[in-house]
């Protein structure tokens, strides 16, 4: 059985390769994180705001080459999760063809965010998502690997916030963005650190 979602969350920093998405179930309380790639996510966020570029990107052209072809994106499926790589499934529509292609499933959702494309997942993915967390080392490990990342963020956003030369001539959305990245940084390394502690 596939589980309707949504995109809850989209969590943008320049610190580091990996960028965050959440999904969530649309009609009960899961949801999870998929990492993405940096690009993946600039792409998802300029499309989920509606923003337009002076000349078509990646994913704008396919969904042009999509659309010329007289086709249109029908539904994403993730379906499966192998070695913790996520494969998805982007349904096109031609009437009453149906088209499966083999996506990643941050492309599938740069392309489909524009449209407000159904996203599913199946049930034995988001099942093995939320019980798989690997044994307890390993968790404390990720924790503590994603807490010194943190770490090295905050301070470098500090440091920059806190340059009077780059406060004074960077403009005031910049600024903000930071501020709020800040801020959710902080919330994150305090949760973690408390969960840590408690761990011992």
């Amino acid at each position: 059985m596939d589980v309707p979602m949504e995109l809850s969350r989209i969590l943008i920093t320049e610190f580091g390769d990996q960028q965050v998405i959440f999904l969530r179930e649309k009609k009960g309380g899961r949801s999870f994180p998929i990492l993405i790639g940096t690009t993946e996510a600039l792409a998802i966020d300029r499309r989920v705001k509606g923003i337009k570029t002076p000349r078509p990107m990646t994913h704008e052209l396919l969904a042009g080459v999509i659309e010329a072809l007289g086709a249109r994106i029908d539904r994403i499926v993730i379906n499966d999760i192998r070695e913790h790589t996520f494969i998805a499934t982007l349904f096109l529509r031609r009437g009453t063809e149906v088209i499966a292609v083999d996506s990643r499933p941050s492309d599938a959702i740069a392309l489909g965010t524009a449209f407000d494309t159904p996203i599913f997942v199946a049930e034995h993915v988001l099942t093995s998502v939320l019980n798989d967390g690997g044994t307890a080392e390993e968790r404390i490990e990720l924790l503590r690997r994603r807490l010194d990342m943190l770490r090295d963020a905050i301070a470098e956003l500090t440091r920059r916030l806190g340059d009077d030369e780059f406060t004074e001539h960077a403009p005031a959305g910049v600024l903000a963005e930071y501020r709020r990245q800040l801020d959710e940084m902080k919330t994150e390394y305090e949760a973690i650190d408390r969960v840590l502690k408690k761990l011992g």
